[in-house]
């Protein structure tokens, strides 16, 4: 299906809109803007004064004077040609070097907007996306804006503009015919250049898809290296990355032919304009109504025209590509985020830390329900355990107590505060969270379980790290807490990253705690020494544990057993083992588990 939306994407018009979205995003700097501008003209009349200085120097060669009339008029004139070639020039930079300052700073505020707004998304978007793809759209978007500010504001414009002089300049000066030639030329090598770029649009978009496709399944095999490796399946994953290779190759095969046709075709155009103009100008000057300085003045302005002209082509096509980039990126500023604080939404002031669950109902797609009618509550200070089988709504009310999730029927309520009417931001603040699954920073140890707080002391780090038994550990290490965990925390063994968040959480010390099988990759001993240092910092905090394990939770003060979305169980571990239903099952199952 993504490939389908995307070749769907590849015939759309440009939205040029996007010029209205950018602006806001170049009027920081207006009165670099002006001055650059001040800039371009002064470089452009600079520019179009040269042809009429060479026109001058020859003709006053030609002329049948004495010697010392011969060197101090063109000598003039030369030194008159270099003052606007100089000026030329260095207008050209000092305009590039003014806006130089607006368009980065226009990329900087865009690229953090962007970034802000990802991290806004809800988690639905980010479960679902593509890493390299979305990377490269980041990159790509923010390459076009850099591109398109530069060329089509001081490329574009300054070229029109000049078009626009020389067609006068001729027209007054040469009469009619020249300026027509020059003037349609321009029209038909625009007019083709347009036409032949949207012709040719969607063979650049397939090379992006391509290259978007190769670059996400190399990011996603490699950041699963060692899932390929423990089912033999190097040959399997370097198959099927040749395989988006080979799509890669052959839309870059058919692009390249088709930026040929469209080379050709404006070659074709600019030699017949130039061969024309050169022709009748010849004429004339054999005719005596021109003379030698004049034909050198037509050659020089034909010239100078279709430089720049040519120099259009290229940048209307990465205009176009940059136009369709920068468009991705204001695609994903468009997207909106399901879980949004409301207008008035006031921070959330947790006291007693009470936890209340009334009636929820959540499904993450409308065909499928995870938790129907779940209602229990969590007393002060006190420890929740919530158990049940795989699929059963544990890690979904964790994610409803987040926020990450609203439910669709229900409230989750803190303090007597539904979540729904507080901020995120300030719901995060006080739960602290230990999850099965840790994934690190590539960063040093030490600042990982720094990003808990990061405003915390050093004292405090190392108190942490004594609290989650990880003291030992960086003791044993070459270097200690500056050792670097490698990305996502690959360097490190599951239990060491279970550690490294046990001290990250410890860190925070906020009023709430949750531990998603917080102890699932710890051996016997560490666990046992990990659930007494966890038992000491959640005295006081309000916890709530999602187990596995129940040897881990026996001291909870209510255990809540989820099946398929509901409730059938709950009290403490010994009531529920008296009872002799669900839990007590489940008990048993495992103790003769562990005796074998």
């Amino acid at each position: 299906m993504r490939r389908s939306r995307a070749n769907n994407d590849q015939d759309k018009p440009i939205n040029w809109r996007i010029f209205k979205q950018l602006w806001p995003y170049l009027t920081e700097f207006k009165q670099r803007v002006w001055l650059a501008i001040l800039c371009l003209v002064a470089a452009k009349v600079a520019s179009v004064g040269l042809p009429f200085v060479l026109k001058y120097t020859v003709d006053a060669l030609n002329l049948d004077t004495t010697a010392e009339q011969i060197l101090v008029a063109p000598i003039a004139l030369i030194i008159a040609y270099g003052g606007l070639r100089l000026a030329n020039v260095l207008f050209g930079e000092i305009r590039d070097t003014l806006f130089g300052r607006v368009t980065e700073r226009a990329m900087r505020r865009l690229g953090l907007t962007v970034f802000k707004h990802l991290h806004k998304l809800d988690l639905d978007f980010h479960l679902s996306r593509q890493t390299g793809g979305l990377s490269r759209d980041i990159e790509r978007g923010s390459s076009g804006i850099s591109f398109l500010m530069r060329f089509m504001v001081f490329n574009i414009g300054p070229t029109l503009l000049e078009i626009i002089m020389v067609v006068g300049i001729l027209f007054y000066n040469y009469g009619f015919t020249f300026a027509a030639i020059i003037l349609s030329s321009v029209v038909l090598y625009v007019s083709f250049s347009v036409k032949a770029t949207d012709w040719r649009t969607r063979f650049v978009r397939e090379v992006n898809q391509a290259d978007n496709s190769t670059t996400t399944r190399a990011v996603d095999s490699l950041l699963n290296f060692e899932t390929v490796k423990y089912f033999n399946n190097e040959q399997y994953e370097a198959n099927r990355y040749d395989s988006d290779l080979a799509t890669w190759e052959t839309a870059r095969r058919k692009n390249r032919l088709s930026l040929f046709a469209l080379n050709g075709g404006q070659a074709f155009i600019i030699a017949a304009a130039m061969t024309s103009m050169m022709a009748m100008a010849a004429i004339n000057v054999a005719n005596g109504t021109m003379t030698i300085g004049d034909f050198v003045l037509i050659n020089a302005f034909t010239m100078q025209i279709f430089m720049p002209l040519n120099f259009l082509g290229f940048v209307y096509r990465e205009i176009r590509g940059s136009l369709a980039n920068i468009e991705n990126l204001f695609d994903l500023l468009a997207k909106k985020p399901q879980v949004t604080d409301t207008p008035n939404a006031a921070d959330l002031t947790v006291d007693t830390g009470t936890i209340v669950f009334d009636n929820v109902a959540f499904g993450y797609r409308p065909d499928r329900q995870i938790l129907k009618g779940v209602s229990f509550s969590v007393a002060p200070g006190s420890k929740v355990a919530i158990v049940g089988e795989s699929g059963s709504g544990k890690s979904t009310i964790v994610k409803l107590l987040f926020r990450f999730y609203d439910p669709q029927s229900g409230t989750v309520s803190i303090d007597g505060v539904s979540l729904a009417d507080v901020t995120q931001a300030s719901v995060r603040k006080h739960i602290g969270i230990v999850p099965q699954d840790t994934v690190l920073f590539n960063d040093t140890i030490e600042e990982n379980i720094r990003y808990g707080r990061p405003d915390a002391s050093d004292e405090e780090v190392a108190e942490a790290i004594r609290l989650a038994h990880l003291d030992k550990f960086i003791a044993g290490l070459p270097e200690g807490g500056n050792t670097a965990v490698g990305e996502r925390g690959l360097k490190l063994s599951g239990g060491e990253k279970q550690r490294v968040a046990i001290a990250r959480t410890i860190l925070k010390r906020p009023p709430i705690m949750v531990f998603d099988e917080a102890t699932s990759s710890l051996d016997s001993q560490s666990e046992q020494a990990i659930l007494a240092a966890l038992r000491e910092i959640a005295q006081g905090h309000t916890s709530i544990m999602i187990a596995h394990r129940l040897s881990t939770i026996v001291d909870a003060d209510n255990i809540i057993v989820l099946d398929k979305g509901q409730i059938i169980e709950q009290g403490d571990h010994q009531s529920l083992l008296d009872k002799q239903g669900a839990y007590a099952a489940l008990w048993a199952a495992q103790q003769r588990k562990s005796a074998d």
